[in-house]
This record gives structure tokens, sequence and C-alpha cells, in this order.
């Protein structure tokens, strides 16, 4: 996978392919920047990691309003609640150390406005904080982050401005991350998150924090555990 970067040979890169409702991509950043600390740590003299975020939506055929939270875990679950496959997530979430407020989801939104203001965020901080807001306010606050209105309020907090915010809602925009959504499956990555580092290492799943690591030491160029 290309970096929308083009950094040094020895800078660490990192792509995640992720969805903003996924409650296991959720864990994942979490391992993700507790990875990063700890790498920072071991390097510091090494150039910033670059990380990148990539669009997959877990329900590409969701409507444009999305629909019932409790009639979406139904259908998909056969349980209005989740059943215990949502138990289990929920208990990863609070082992990880994260809010995890299941009960306070009201609606299944459609992902791809979101994934479309990520992708007009700055890579790397703002990029960065804008999936951080987004989960935040999908998994702990409750909020529709398939609502345009509530999209605007988060991308605005993370300091996008509303001429962006009108351009990553555009038409065009939309179709743009629709397409590369597509490709990425194409590839034949059936599951999120899904990391690569460097363009050559991969970890599929919300493995933790020690499979990271042993990716960015593994990954082209990577440095030793002391510089």
């Amino acid at each position: 996978m290309a970096s929308s970067h083009e950094p040094g040979d020895d800078t660490l890169t990192i792509d995640v392919i992720s969805d903003v409702v996924c409650p296991w991509c959720y864990i994942g950043k979490k391992h993700l920047d507790e990875a990063l600390t700890v790498w920072r740590a071991r390097h510091p003299q090494a150039p910033e990691p670059i990380v990148t975020w990539h669009p997959f939506q877990l329900n590409p055929g969701m409507p444009p309003a999305g629909m019932d939270r409790g009639a979406y875990l139904q259908a998909k679950f056969g349980n209005s609640g989740g059943g215990p496959g949502y138990l289990r997530v929920v208990g990863a979430a609070e082992a990880a150390g994260l809010r995890f407020n299941p009960q306070g989801i009201r609606r299944q939104p459609n992902t791809l406005r979101a994934h479309a203001l990520i992708g007009a965020a700055d890579r790397g901080d703002q990029q960065h904080r804008l999936v951080a807001a987004l989960f935040q306010a999908y998994f702990v606050d409750g909020v529709d982050i398939g609502d345009e209105g509530a999209l605007r309020g988060i991308a605005t907090g993370c300091g996008l401005d509303e001429t962006c915010i009108d351009a990553a809602f555009a038409d065009a925009a939309l179709t743009s991350i629709a397409q590369e959504d597509e490709r990425l499956r194409d590839s034949g990555i059936g599951g999120v998150p899904f990391f690569v580092v460097s363009q050559r290492v991969a970890v599929s799943g919300a493995q933790g924090v020690d499979a990271l690591l042993d990716a960015f030491d593994r990954a082209p160029g990577s440095r030793s555990a002391v510089d």
C-alpha cells in the first residue's frame, strides 16, 4: 500500500485501515497509541512516525441516514443487545483502559462522510485527533456520526475549516472515498483493524501492543532497539 507521504528511508510509516464504528478498531487505536509511545521512547532520535488512516466501511450498504441501532444488532446478530459477542468486546475495551458505552448508541450510522472527513484532514496529528474524536463521539457519547451537523461540529473541533468540510462532503470526495474502500476490499483486506507498517509488514486485528511493536521492529529500515 502506498502511503500518502514521501518519508525518508528511516521513517516508520503506519497505514491503518479501519472503520470508526468498529469496536475492535477503537481498541486497536489504543494499542497503536501505546505502541508508538513505547517506540518513540526507544528511538528518541528517529523521525516522527507517520500514521495515515484509510477507509473501510463495516456496512457499505448502510442507508445514508443509518438505522436504529437495536434493529441493526437484531438483524446482524439475532439479538438487539448484540449478544455474547458484544460482552466480549466490552471486556476487551475495558481491559485496554477505554471507556465504552454501547447502551448509549442509538443509531447505526453510514460512515462514508466520516471517512471523507478523515481523508480531508491533514495527515499526522490532525487526522489522528479527528479519528480519536469520532471514536469518542460514537462509542462514549452516543453521537450519530452519520449526521452531517454532528460531523461538522466534530471536524471543526479538530481544526478543519468550513471550506475543507464542504469539500469532504461533496459528491466527488464521497465517490473517491467509496472507491478507496472498494480497492482495499479488492486487495484482500476482509476485516479491520488492519495495519501496514512501512508498506511491508502487516498486522491484522487488534492483536495488542507487543504485536505492533514486533511489526515496527521488523519493518524495512527499522532502527535497532538502541539508537
